[in-house]
């Protein structure tokens, strides 16, 4: 009987490349149409087209991220039928407005990127960046988010607000401005409040006199681990006592990251007043009104809260 030579790994690999069946191990992992200049541009993927874990892990959070914005996108394009503006708060490197506008921005034929970051560098980088890769409706501003909401260099209505992992107050600021620039929609992964863990510092004494639940934050661990869920329901409740509609739910899985909390508003023009006034009871529940003030100005007063309750 005449025996068959095996064949060789090398050439069966050969044979199913040959073939067309070898499969890009990246295929999986990129959503289709990314560029992986960009993400090489990035350094999202190292120079030979590699993916490390920490990238992984970095890549797997835009991803989901966008596909809650590209949604909201969609919603605009069908009821709008124009142009419409997104602004990105804490930008940093912008991974996630390159990837927006690769994705989506560039398919779609209307649209404008502002990219509002702090360090000028990351600015500069990133404005040289687009212009290489011909993102031409890409802007990039050097400025705080609070000043963003008063500078000529961004319309005067912006769509779709992003802040993902916009420090402490940042992501108050970025609220603000959405609510400033008449935002249909704003997409916010906050992170490191601390604000509130002040506030319940600074009255613990008297807090822990007058009610037991000040057990809750009496441990320094405890207090910001409160102070950061007190923070994130007063931003629900103030949204929807601005007229949005909210969802909550998680950005990826624990694992990923800690900072794990996504908050969806949606416009709808109805100001609930049962929201604006559990903001309330809420700051004076735990001794923290003062931030009336300075956090919830646009916060309805009882009038235009009897005019559009629902």
């Amino acid at each position: 009987m005449k025996h068959t030579k095996p064949q060789s790994r090398k050439s069966s690999s050969q044979g199913a490349s040959l073939a067309g069946l070898e499969v890009n191990p990246l295929a999986a992992e990129l959503r289709p149409g990314q560029s992986i200049e960009l993400l090489k541009e990035l350094h999202i993927l190292t120079r030979e087209g590699k993916l490390n874990q920490d990238s992984r892990r970095k890549l797997k959070q835009v991803y989901h991220l966008f596909q809650f914005i590209e949604k909201l996108l969609d919603e605009l394009q069908t009821e709008k039928h124009q142009t419409f503006s997104l602004a990105d708060h804490g930008a940093g490197k912008s991974y996630l407005g390159f990837i927006l506008y690769d994705l989506y921005f560039k398919v779609h034929a209307a649209g404008h990127i502002y990219g509002i970051e702090t360090r000028a560098e990351l600015v500069d980088k990133s404005a040289q960046l687009a212009a290489r890769l011909g993102f031409d409706r890409m802007s990039f501003l050097n400025l705080t988010v609070a000043e963003s909401g008063q500078s000529s260099k961004l319309p005067d209505r912006v769509d779709v607000v992003t802040a993902l992992h916009a420090c402490d107050t940042a992501t108050d600021d970025a609220i603000t401005f959405g609510l400033q620039k008449r935002a249909r929609a704003m997409v916010l992964v906050p992170c490191c409040q601390a604000e509130v863990a002040r506030h319940l510092n600074q009255s613990k004494a008297l807090s822990l006199s007058r009610t037991p639940l000040a057990e809750l934050w009496r441990h320094p661990l405890h207090t910001r681990e409160i102070g950061s869920q007190i923070t994130n329901v007063l931003r629900c409740l103030y949204l929807e006592s601005c007229g949005y509609h909210v969802t909550v739910t998680e950005l990826v899985g624990w694992e990923h990251s800690m900072k794990n909390e996504l908050i969806l508003a949606r416009y709808t023009g109805q100001k609930k007043r049962s929201a604006a006034q559990r903001l309330r009871a809420i700051l004076q529940e735990f001794g923290i009104e003062s931030l009336l003030d300075t956090r919830f100005t646009h916060l309805p007063d009882n009038q235009a809260d009897n005019e559009m309750a629902v």
